[in-house]
């Protein structure tokens, strides 16, 4: 397969150069391997363990022999959230050496998950999320703005579909990923959940994609409680499957929503579960525009960590679908799939709410313009392309 550049690529390298250990989380199939593969290709003395390998699990149940053996060497563990109790044994050898660069770890769940890490390597670890494809790893450096986003957006993020052969390929992949992901990944994880409610479940989601989390309403369509519901939304937050976009708290005199949004994060699954084989069908889909939004918002929220997202929202509909936020600084996004797009009266009164210091309207337009002083419409390439202009100037 080819290697497309990852953006996580150098800060890898530079990680291992500062902490013992470097974590690299995200879903299944996202191209952990790879990247840890060509992030590592130059270092003489490694050793690389794929921990759903029976064999290569065998190599571990003497841990503490293991690290002894290759204790001047970079040690890689894929899949870690199979073996989670190693990590008592990697603070004590991370301890004894004294040094960083030795551990490079790879795993298909979230930190919180995987709860061990995050008790016993405080610290010790840093850790790094990758997604699947963004839109800035996959056109040549400076030219994103220009770049077709069409297959993408349709196929979704993930290697394999991405760069399947024809939507058909890509979409098999999906579905197989899709039944493997609830058939076998859950229950590796320790969850024992039926893989026909769980499909039934994220059916559910892709049809409420974009819109208030009601776990009371899912559940009773699902004919379980809202605190199981809870359960499993927790679980696909925590492997990376969906996202869960949190209300902006204002200081404003009016109701707001409280409860967060809910979104596939990536569309490829999104539309393998609505049956939305070819871009034309999307295109005439009803999902459309909150696929659009998802697409948009995970792609935005990717490419600016240490930002806080959200959403804002009140009782009387007046709302704006993405809020980024760092210390004092506020920025607004509204995301229209249409190449003349319009607001809404409740569009400007929840801008009047926030204040946000700048605004932008993220729409599939060719050239960029200002609607108003610091309302500027923009394509997501573009934005990509100049984000730290635009956020800064």
């Amino acid at each position: 397969m080819v290697y497309i550049h990852r953006n996580l690529e150098q800060k890898i390298k530079r990680s291992l150069n500062h902490y013992p250990a470097v974590a690299i989380l995200g879903p299944r199939q996202c191209g952990k391997s790879t990247l840890a593969d060509e992030a590592i290709s130059k270092v003489k003395n490694k050793i690389k363990l794929d921990l759903e390998k029976q064999s290569d699990l065998i190599q571990l149940e003497e841990i503490e022999l293991f690290l002894d053996l290759y204790k001047n060497r970079l040690i890689c563990l894929d899949e870690i959230q199979r073996k989670p109790d190693l990590f008592t044994s990697l603070r004590s050898f991370i301890d004894e050496q004294k040094r960083n660069g030795l551990f490079l770890i790879l795993g298909s769940a979230s930190q919180d998950l995987i709860k061990q890490s995050s008790e016993t390597l405080a610290g010790r670890i840093l850790y790094l999320e990758l997604t699947p494809f963004l839109l800035s790893e996959l056109a040549p450096p400076g030219v994103v703005q220009d770049f077709d986003i069409r297959e993408h957006w349709h196929r979704g993020g993930f290697p394999r579909a991405y760069l399947a052969g024809n939507d058909e390929l890509a979409f098999e992949w999906l579905n197989n990923f899709i039944r493997t992901f609830l058939e076998r990944d859950i229950p590796q994880l320790g969850f024992n959940l039926s893989s026909e409610s769980m499909h039934r479940f994220w059916r559910m989601i892709s049809h409420v994609h974009g819109q208030i989390l009601n776990k009371s309403r899912l559940g009773e369509s699902l004919g379980v409680s809202h605190t199981t519901l809870g359960n499993y939304v927790d679980l696909l937050v925590h492997t990376f499957m969906i996202r869960l976009l949190e209300p902006y708290e204002a200081n404003v005199k009016k109701r707001l929503v409280k409860s967060p949004k809910i979104y596939f994060r990536d569309t490829g699954i999104l539309h393998s579960l609505l049956s939305i084989e070819s871009f034309e069908d999307l295109f005439a889909h009803p999902v459309l525009g909150a696929s659009w939004e998802g697409y948009i918002i995970e792609n935005i929220i990717s490419e600016m960590p240490g930002w806080d997202p959200m959403f804002y929202r009140t009782s009387t509909g007046s709302e704006i679908d993405l809020i980024m936020k760092k210390g004092e600084r506020i920025l607004a996004f509204e995301c229209k799939v249409s190449t003349s797009p319009g607001l809404t009266r409740e569009f400007w009164k929840a801008l009047e709410d926030v204040k946000p210091d700048k605004c932008f309207i993220i729409a599939p337009v060719k050239i960029p313009y200002f609607m108003k002083d610091n309302i500027r419409v923009c394509s997501p390439g573009y934005f990509i392309t100049n984000k730290n202009e635009l956020i800064d100037n």
